[in-house]
């Protein structure tokens, strides 16, 4: 019914930019906040931004300054922009998203694929 599409991951040397997009579809209702997240090899999943419709922000320290999410709510779509990439922010990074749907009238929580992002030289 809901679907979430990653996008937009690859490798990218120490100090360049990558953006994210994740594009939300099915039978939606409303979106009541998205986000990302992110796993390292070895390492629990973390996460990295999350932003509600009402437009609050929530960006973990390790990349505050750097890491920018957004929104296109007319497209269903987060984005999470990457500047000043690190080899520590190697990882595969799953965005989610909290949806309400008309089959189940409560949102619920949904995950992409996900998508990797290396950060090396």
């Amino acid at each position: 019914q809901v679907q979430l599409v990653e996008s937009g991951g690859g490798l990218v040397q120490p100090g360049g930019s990558l953006r994210l997009s994740c594009a939300a579809s099915g039978s939606i209702i409303i979106i009541d906040a998205m986000g990302w997240y992110r796993q390292a090899p070895g390492k629990q999943r973390e996460l990295v931004a999350r932003i509600s419709s009402g437009g609050r922000i929530n960006t973990a320290d390790s990349v505050k300054g750097r890491f920018t999410i957004s929104t296109d709510n007319a497209k269903n779509t987060v984005y999470l922009q990457m500047n000043s990439l690190k080899p520590e922010d190697t990882a595969v990074y799953y965005c989610d998203a909290d949806i309400l749907t008309r089959a189940t009238m409560i949102p619920l929580n949904y995950w992409g694929q996900g998508t990797q992002v290396t950060v090396s030289s």
